[in-house]
């Protein structure tokens, strides 16, 4: 066998490499040290001096010297030039006006347009407050749709009214001439049309029988006397001036002031005074088998609560008292507690 002939390295060739290595990185060092010494040695550059605009003109060596850069500006996060604050469309609504002639009637008036007659209360809110404008000559808003116009108080929301109203948030914004868009903005003195809507009437309640007796003993107590369960005209006169309907809950009958009244009906009054709410001077009599007649806007009072009244006997005279606009008796039939039609009492109207 051969033996294998390695060859040898000397150790010197590595000395000699690492001493090169070390000369260029001290030759580097001291060049890069000498070059900022000359800098700092080096003399300031002059200040040129001002140039008026002219002279700069003129020179050359000013027009070569000038340069347009652009100056890059970032205005990511910067605001805009002329910020726009939200302003909504206003509702618009087209709505028709009619007039009411002789003869016409809260459910005829409905028909003709198509809506229903708790609608003419809806464009109307007045209608259940002054209980005689419904006559002739008088204007009535009259609405596209059945529902109810709502006066925006400051404060409202599409929630409140909603809720007020019974009706899907949705349903008021799905109506187009509110021009309701989101952030959905409501605007006070402003009207929104709350389709299918029906406007509440508020409903006094007298005084209770029992309270006039000053009984304690609830819906037993016997009272001190029944009517005959029939009624009477309360007045003479035949002039009607409105009838019953929701936003109206009694006939109206217009004569001049201090005709006489009669009791419908035999029963105890249950009150005789100043109603704050629309009525007037009022009387009311409690028959003792479930119903109630309430006589308003009288001018006199004969009565008082407590007493016991008999078909027929006077109680007061008519007026124009409370919420009316002009002499009449306003007449209602309430059959516990439900306010009725007085026609279907007293043998038609």
């Amino acid at each position: 066998m051969h033996d294998e002939i390695k060859p040898r390295r000397s150790p010197a060739g590595y000395v000699v490499l690492v001493l090169l290595a070390g000369l260029m990185l001290l030759g580097w060092r001291f060049g890069v040290a000498g070059k900022a010494a000359q800098a700092e040695d080096a003399p300031p550059a002059p200040v040129a001096a001002p140039v008026s605009d002219a002279s700069a003109a003129d020179s050359p060596a000013a027009s070569a010297a000038v340069v347009d850069v652009p100056v890059p500006i970032d205005v990511a996060l910067a605001p805009a030039a002329v910020p726009n604050t939200f302003v909504g469309r206003k509702p618009e609504h087209e709505l028709q006006v009619y007039r009411v002639e002789r003869g016409d009637t809260p459910n005829g008036i409905a028909d003709k347009f198509g809506i229903q007659a708790t609608t003419l209360l809806g464009g109307n809110p007045q209608l259940s407050q002054e209980s005689s404008l419904l006559q002739t000559g008088v204007d009535l808003v009259i609405l596209p749709v059945d529902g109810v116009l709502h006066d925006v108080q400051p404060g409202d929301t599409l929630e409140s009214i909603a809720e007020r109203y019974g009706i899907p948030v949705e349903t008021i914004i799905g109506y187009a001439p509110n021009n309701l868009e989101f952030p959905y903005r409501l605007y006070p003195e402003t009207r929104i049309l709350v389709p299918g809507a029906i406007r509440e009437v508020f409903v006094w309640t007298p005084p209770s029988l029992e309270s006039v007796r000053g009984g304690s003993t609830g819906s037993g107590i016997t009272p001190l006397v029944v009517g005959t369960g029939t009624f009477i005209y309360p007045v003479g006169s035949r002039n009607f001036t409105q009838y019953f309907w929701y936003g109206h809950p009694g006939i109206d009958i217009a004569l001049g002031e201090g005709t006489a009244v009669v009791a419908s009906d035999t029963g105890t009054v249950t009150f005789a005074g100043w109603n704050i709410y629309g009525y007037g001077n009022l009387i009311v009599i409690n028959h003792g088998n479930g119903y109630e007649t309430f006589y308003a806007h009288l001018n006199g009072i004969n009565v008082v609560p407590g007493q016991v009244v008999y078909q027929g006997n006077v109680i007061g005279s008519t007026g124009n008292t409370g919420n009316s606009s002009g002499p009449h008796i306003h007449f209602e039939v309430r059959i516990n507690g439900a306010q009725d039609n007085p026609c279907w009492y007293v043998g038609g109207c």
